[in-house]
């Protein structure tokens, strides 16, 4: 049995505090954009690399946390790639992204859980170190998902937190983990 599509438009958690995971994401300052998606990129590693029941779901419709894993992995990849083109375009539309058929397509839950923290960890690399080379005239660059949804660079990197540290909490149960992670 697979969950069932998240078809919710996510962007409402830039205005709002997350109640699930806890997450205020659109009051996460630029400053921390980069060690916060370092952050959180290392707990999914470790979740990857650790957790004796990674490829285990917990429900037979609720992904395992190597499914998780994967998507967060093709998340840094997607944002980072979306990053570069708002850089590099002005204004572009990002094509559809089905999140869903590609963890079908792509096999996330019979994936090598050490591959998949290898390469969430390079993603997470380059995504941060693209984050580090933004230049304060760079956050107001504007990019649009291909329903409309608009975006600046600072709220495009608020999001992606908040999907990133979001799923954390789907595997984890705790609230804004990478936040506290980050205070250490």
């Amino acid at each position: 049995m697979e969950p069932s599509p998240d078809t919710k438009d996510w962007t409402w958690t830039l205005t709002r505090r997350c109640d699930q995971c806890g997450l205020s994401a659109g009051e996460i300052d630029a400053a921390a954009f980069a060690e916060r998606s370092f952050v959180a990129a290392e707990e999914w590693v470790q979740i990857l690399r650790s957790s004796p029941a990674v490829s285990a779901r917990p429900q037979p419709d609720v992904w395992s946390p190597l499914e998780y894993g994967a998507h967060v992995r093709d998340v840094y990849r997607l944002f980072d790639a979306r990053l570069a083109q708002m850089l590099s375009e002005d204004t572009p539309t990002f094509t559809n992204w089905n999140q869903d058929e590609t963890a079908i397509k792509e096999r996330y839950g019979e994936q090598d859980p050490e591959v998949v923290a290898d390469e969430l960890e390079a993603a997470a690399q380059r995504f941060v170190a693209r984050i580090q080379s933004l230049t304060p005239d760079q956050y107001g660059r504007r990019g649009i998902r291909s329903d409309g949804a608009e975006f600046t660079v600072t709220t495009f990197l608020q999001y992606f937190l908040h999907d990133v540290i979001h799923h954390l909490w789907d595997v984890t149960g705790q609230q804004d983990a990478a936040a506290s992670l980050a205070l250490e």
